[in-house]
């Protein structure tokens, strides 16, 4: 039996929302319905011609009359549903976070869903991924980092970053450093079939090793260009050794020296009296990555050593020397756009501080 036909009244400013509501195509459905109803309701059409023009229930239109003439617009709205209990909540997303900050069990590299759930004991494997994915929590991904501790990080930093945003004027700056032990491996390389019809480079798993050589870099940062040298070791007459080459080949030039703290880099001061014109700059500590030679060292693994092969140690210098050739045909000085630099704390921060 259907309810009696409850009243719609409906006032100018009502009608207009209503109306907005049914034009508006980002409504849902459900109140598209709710507001024709109402509003055919106003006109004073029957229960049952209502639910025959909207398509529902005769009962399903005497509920949203109701419910309007008693709440008006409010009453169109949805009612919070009862229901289950969840099973877990804020104390134990709290309980996993705690545990995330302990380390793992004896033996385990780091924690995974089923450690945490053995460990936790009445939380369910599938909660914990569900709770892991929610929050951006990523227990293989792996990263790295190296923090610096130097109370000295913001003059240190500041000097390295002025060179390069506004340089001594008729002055050249450098930025040298070493990149030691590249190996000279010898490896079968060649294009592969595979199966499916995928044509890509490769090289044999097995390997020749022939010696090793280190590489001293200087990087001009004013063009880009590089100065290099090949030397079996890197102590500090090797280092004294390249530096006196960079003030053979700038002349009567004063020479802003971008360096590292390794220890063959410091304590060369009876080298810098006989050098006046020349002025080292040490990065912070733990900061070489200021250091802008550390970007052509990648460049030079990523374009020119990563996956070639060399039966010598000459070999390998003789690449390594071609490449520098080629680069600095059109080299480019890097733009370095960051003024601050910043000294960032990583140790001893647990994942409920990230």
């Amino acid at each position: 039996m259907i309810p009696k036909a409850r009243e719609v009244r409906l006032k100018p400013k009502i009608r207009k929302v209503l109306e907005a509501r049914c034009r508006a195509p980002s409504t849902p459905q459900g109140e598209v319905k709710r507001a024709r109803i109402v509003l055919l309701a106003a006109e004073g059409r029957s229960t049952r011609s209502i639910a025959e023009e909207v398509g529902v229930q005769p009962r399903i239109v005497s509920n949203w009359r109701r419910r309007f003439a008693d709440h008006g617009l409010a009453g169109l709205e949805n009612l919070p549903r009862g229901g289950k209990e969840p099973v877990y909540g804020k104390a134990t997303n709290k309980r996993i976070l705690a545990l995330l900050d302990q380390p793992p069990p004896d033996g385990y590299a780091r924690w995974t869903g089923p450690l945490l759930a053995k460990a936790l004991v009445d939380v369910d494997v599938q909660y914990v991924w569900r709770f892991l994915r929610e929050h951006n929590i990523d227990l293989v991904a792996r990263k790295s980092w190296c923090e610096s501790n130097d109370p000295q990080f913001a003059a240190k930093a500041a000097d390295v970053v002025g060179l390069y945003i506004d340089p001594p004027a008729k002055a050249i700056v450098l930025c040298v450093d070493e990149k030691p032990s590249i190996q000279a491996l010898e490896r079968a390389q060649g294009y592969l079939k595979l199966p499916n019809g995928r044509a890509l480079t490769g090289q044999s798993h097995d390997y020749r090793r022939h010696g090793t050589t280190t590489l001293f870099a200087a990087l001009e940062v004013a063009t880009g260009k590089i100065i290099a040298a090949h030397s079996k070791r890197r102590r500090r007459v090797e280092f004294l050794g390249f530096m006196n080459s960079l003030v053979a080949a700038f002349p009567d030039r004063e020479l802003h020296v971008i360096l590292d703290n390794l220890n063959t880099h410091k304590k060369n001061e009876r080298w810098l009296k006989r050098h006046s014109k020349v002025h080292f700059h040490f990065t912070p500590t733990r900061s070489s990555w200021l250091n802008q030679v550390e970007t052509w060292f990648s460049i030079l693994q990523g374009q020119s050593l990563t996956g070639a092969s060399f039966t010598a140690v000459e070999q390998l210098q003789e690449h390594i020397d071609a490449f520098i050739t080629t680069y600095n045909d059109t080299a480019q000085p890097f733009a370095w756009t960051k003024k601050k630099v910043y000294q960032r704390k990583f140790k001893n921060r647990r994942i409920t501080q990230l």
